[in-house]
């Protein structure tokens, strides 16, 4: 809503434009130039092509094949690619349990989440997540699994 309503001022002739947004807009003259961005914010709901075709204003067979030319593959490829790096990003960080990321990233079940992560990374989201998550947050993986198998309380 923010992004709607702030107005860049445009500067006269061929003055170099200061504003990045602005740039953006003066060189990209496609329906589909804030596409990503909003699916960005819309992960977690549907995007499928039709829904998509509609946001962009394109029936969805034009919106398709515009879409396969501007960002080199398929829609249902750049959404998948798209929910599997935030997913690897939440992982990372350590703080959500590997069936929540799955879900709050938009797949539309744990096993669809887990096949689409191991075909796409050659690993499943728990190992992924027991190599990269940083040491802090490592502790609290442990410390969450040790609860859960009945170890114990963590200090």
């Amino acid at each position: 809503m923010a992004r709607e309503l702030v107005v860049y001022l445009k500067r006269p002739g061929g003055q170099e434009q200061y504003s990045e947004p602005l740039q953006f807009q003066t060189q990209s003259i496609s329906r589909l130039s804030e596409l990503a961005t909003w699916m960005l914010s819309h992960m977690h709901e549907d995007l499928s092509v039709e829904t998509l075709s509609a946001k962009a204003c394109l029936c969805p067979r034009h919106f398709y094949r515009r879409f396969k030319i501007e960002f080199g593959t398929t829609p249902a490829d750049f959404v998948e690619r798209l929910r599997l790096d935030e997913a690897r990003r939440r992982l990372s960080n350590g703080d959500n349990r590997v069936e929540n990321v799955g879900i709050s990233v938009g797949f539309r079940s744990v096993d669809a989440f887990r096949r689409a992560f191991e075909r796409r990374l050659g690993v499943n989201p728990s190992d992924y997540r027991r190599r990269f998550a940083t040491s802090s947050n490592l502790s609290a993986i442990v410390d969450r699994s040790r609860r859960s198998i009945g170890f114990g309380k963590a200090a």
